[in-house]
């Protein structure tokens, strides 16, 4: 009897006993994992190209390394690496190099134009609009060096960039109106004297504070003070507040 139940255990072609395994082999897996019920089956992640996003590391990127190193030096490779781009996507989206700068060239002025319009100088009184652009004017330069390296690059080539700017001027032409409205109110109200030209004003108003910051190395040392101190920022902004506000008195 034994020996029949010994027998009858025994698989008919090798003789070995029948193992009963509780896991399912791969193919039953995959059945399994297809089978309607067995759950939802992961797919890997499918990446979302964002081209707007994309174009705006691009330009801070290159805004950075164009302030860090100018046009001649900065280099696609090293944009790209800092955007976390691919440099095929600077052609793309750009054209090249001398493309790049000029877009980044007029991104930084219309950030510049843009905080302006925040200002909401059409609500103050004339001499208060004039000391807050002032103010405004010498604060985003401290707060934004690399504006001041971007221009100081562009003259260096003779704006041949923003020549071919078709936003530029535009800008510009708001700025130069706004201020205009400005001093036609101060007029109107007898505060400002007549016969103020708008754009050399403007330009008055930029230089005051573009020079000192330029050549806050060089006036360091020739004037034997450090420009840059908190106290000497303090006396320049106060010192181009009132030498504006005293140009248009009147």
């Amino acid at each position: 009897m034994e020996s029949g139940e010994r027998a009858a255990s025994k698989t008919a072609g090798g003789g070995h006993p029948t193992m009963h395994s509780t896991r399912p082999n791969r193919a039953a897996k995959r059945s399994m994992a297809g089978a309607p019920g067995a759950g939802p089956t992961k797919r890997p992640a499918v990446r979302v190209r964002d081209p707007v996003a994309t174009k705006q590391r691009i330009l801070d990127a290159a805004k950075a390394e164009f302030a860090r190193l100018g046009l001649s030096g900065a280099r696609v490779d090293a944009i790209a690496a800092r955007a976390k781009a691919n440099k095929r996507m600077i052609y793309h989206y750009f054209g090249g190099k001398q493309d790049l700068f000029l877009a980044v060239l007029e991104a930084a002025y219309g950030d510049i134009r843009a905080a302006e319009r925040k200002l909401d100088l059409e609500h103050l009184e004339p001499e208060e609009a004039l000391r807050t652009l002032t103010v405004f004017t010498w604060k985003y330069y401290l707060k934004h060096p690399e504006f001041l390296t971007l221009v100081n690059s562009e003259n260096l080539h003779k704006a041949r960039h923003l020549k071919r700017s078709k936003v530029v001027g535009e800008m510009f032409t708001t700025l130069v109106g706004m201020v205009e409205t400005i001093l036609d109110r101060g007029v109107k109200k007898s505060v400002f004297r007549k016969g103020i030209d708008p754009v050399q004003l403007n330009i008055t108003i930029a230089a005051i504070g573009y020079y000192y910051l330029t050549n806050r190395f060089t006036g360091s040392i020739i004037y034997d003070r450090d420009l840059m101190a908190p106290k000497a920022l303090e006396q320049r902004l106060a010192f181009n507040v009132d030498t504006i506000l005293r140009l248009v008195q009147a």
